[in-house]
């Protein structure tokens, strides 16, 4: 009887029962068995990143991380189901099928960050408007990296095999012990070590050369005598043209990076900085030149129209009574506490906002701290660079007036700051006869999100007073397709507030406080009979569990 676990004689290769082969190793089957699982682990772990990477840089530029996350995992799931499927055909030539598929893996994969990031920067339609081209490339990516992840795992499950023959549930068991834990090194590693160190497009190319190398050296090292002499030149060539390919847009990659920011913003970057939390952006603050501010790619400070936006955020809610004590929600870049220093009576302004580097782009850089006339080197105002939610739970300070500069209401990571729970916190910090004035976005551009925060305030105990002011929005994307502004590509063009209080509080601005130019008692109350004719009847509050603010 032949025992099927002998070594075939030199010259010779050993088969199965069933007709395969056993492979011809320059090793011994248990250092074959290892190398092939070592490739298991790296490929388990640069699909992770891949994919990890796919969601990040989706969620960064078109923001709402749940539908982005939801859409590239979605595909890439089922695409992966249809590449193990397609790998049936290749199991004949499993080692050749594997190392075309990690060489197309390694290039689709490396570069995917890079076009994505090309297709926001110089088509500025990222929602899809007008063409549907950019969603369309993130679900071409998603596709295509999952239908060749998917290809992976038939095709080492044959080589192990090919190794030493097993009962197909142990051969299952190692396989995806060793796929599980590679994804768990790559899910680790992207967050705490390739984006903080080196950014999403370097991370992605960096990972491409891992999976070339791994791919190719698996099957030219081990596999090599599986194929023939041209097919390993092929295969040579191929991943050295790959990784080619992509030393040189690493090599390029600032300056693509630089041409992109300048696409997006126009020409006229003064600083560009990625903090643990977001990208900021500050543009102008020279002569001639205003100075807007953009976090993630977003418009969050337009030097033209600001003084207005603060102006009405500010001075209804310092108006209406005590303001000895002011809270300020966000409003890093100090322009709310600006305006808030400018009431007299004024003891205490506390600011927070979870981005340290904002705080000192405001303390530090000349055209900002300007236009935030100093105020962060008042000693009447703390700051503190923590997460707003988890800092109102913490405090048990009350103040008069509770001001929430808050990016738009829609985000996943923004509903919890337009939650119930946010603002019955919120309600737990107000003093007796506080106000509270929030942010809630364009009221003409999307009526429904505005009068579901007016609804979300509401259940939490307080009653509001809605209004508007004409202006262009805040948070829209920096730069639409052709280079035009958002201004000029019909960006919403009004700002949607709330004041709130346990009563009803009243709409007014002080008579003796500080000069606010085009901003009077009478438009404010013009605005909110204009912002009264669009309400939204029988809208329910948003939650922590259950956000309402997806359109």
């Amino acid at each position: 009887m032949i025992d099927p676990h002998a070594p075939a004689p030199p010259g010779a290769t050993a088969s199965w029962g069933d007709g395969r082969s056993r492979a011809r190793l320059p090793v011994g089957p248990g250092a074959g068995r290892f190398l092939v699982l070592t490739g298991v682990f790296v490929c388990a772990a640069c699909g992770l990143v891949y994919e990890l990477e796919l969601v990040a840089l989706a969620s960064y530029l078109m923001g709402d991380s749940v539908t982005q996350a939801s859409v590239v995992l979605s595909v890439m799931v089922f695409a992966m189901g249809v590449g193990s499927l397609a790998a049936k055909r290749l199991r004949c030539r499993a080692a050749a099928g594997f190392g075309a598929v990690e060489t197309a893996l390694a290039l689709v994969g490396g570069l995917s960050a890079m076009a994505l990031y090309a297709a926001f920067a110089w088509t500025g339609d990222w929602d899809g408007v007008r063409s549907g081209g950019p969603r369309c490339l993130l679900v071409g990516f998603s596709l295509a990296i999952g239908l060749l992840t998917g290809a992976e795992v038939p095709l080492l499950m044959e080589l192990i095999q090919r190794i030493r023959r097993q009962d197909a549930g142990g051969a299952v068991a190692d396989l995806f012990a060793a796929d599980y834990v590679g994804a768990l090194v790559g899910g680790l590693a992207f967050p705490f070590l390739l984006l903080p160190q080196l950014g999403q497009l370097t991370s992605a190319l960096l990972t491409g050369a891992v999976n070339a190398v791994a791919g190719g050296a698996l099957v030219l090292g081990l596999f090599r005598r599986d194929l023939s002499r041209r097919g390993r030149r092929v295969l040579l060539v191929a991943n050295l043209l790959v990784l080619g390919v992509l030393a040189a847009a690493a090599v390029l990659v600032d300056d693509f990076e630089r041409a992109a920011r300048q696409a997006v913003y126009g020409g006229h970057v003064r600083v560009a900085l990625r903090t643990g939390g977001q990208e900021v952006v500050l543009t102008g603050g020279t002569p001639g030149r205003p100075l807007d501010l953009f976090l993630d790619g977003r418009l969050r400070v337009d030097g033209r129209d600001e003084p207005l936006y603060h102006q009405a955020l500010v001075h209804p809610a310092m108006s209406g009574g005590p303001h000895a004590r002011v809270l300020v929600l966000g409003g890093g870049d100090g322009l709310a506490a600006r305006e808030v220093l400018r009431h007299p009576g004024v003891r205490r302004v506390d600011v927070i906002d979870p981005d340290p580097a904002l705080f000192r782009l405001a303390r530090h850089d000349a055209a900002l701290s300007a236009l935030n006339g100093h105020a962060f080197a008042d000693p009447r105002v703390h700051v503190h660079a923590e997460d707003t939610f988890h800092w109102l739970r913490r405090t048990r300070r009350t103040y008069d007036v509770v001001i929430a500069d808050l990016p738009d209401p829609g985000g996943t990571a923004s509903a919890k700051l337009y939650s119930q729970e946010f603002y019955g916190l919120t309600r737990r910090a107000l003093a007796t006869g506080g106000r509270l004035v929030v942010h809630a976005g364009p009221v003409t551009a999307r009526p429904r999100v505005f009068w579901t925060v007016e609804a979300t305030i509401r259940a939490a105990g307080l009653g509001t007073t809605p209004y508007r002011v004409d202006g262009r929005a805040q948070g829209g994307t920096a730069r639409a397709a052709g280079g035009r502004t958002a201004r000029e590509a019909g960006a919403p063009r009004d700002w949607g507030f709330l004041l709130a209080a346990r009563t009803r509080p009243t709409l007014t601005l002080a008579p003796r406080g500080p000069c606010l130019g085009a901003l009077t008692g009478a438009a404010l109350r013009a605005d909110a009979r204009a912002a009264a004719r669009t309400r939204v009847p029988g809208l329910l509050p948003s939650t922590l569990v259950h956000p309402r603010y997806q359109e």
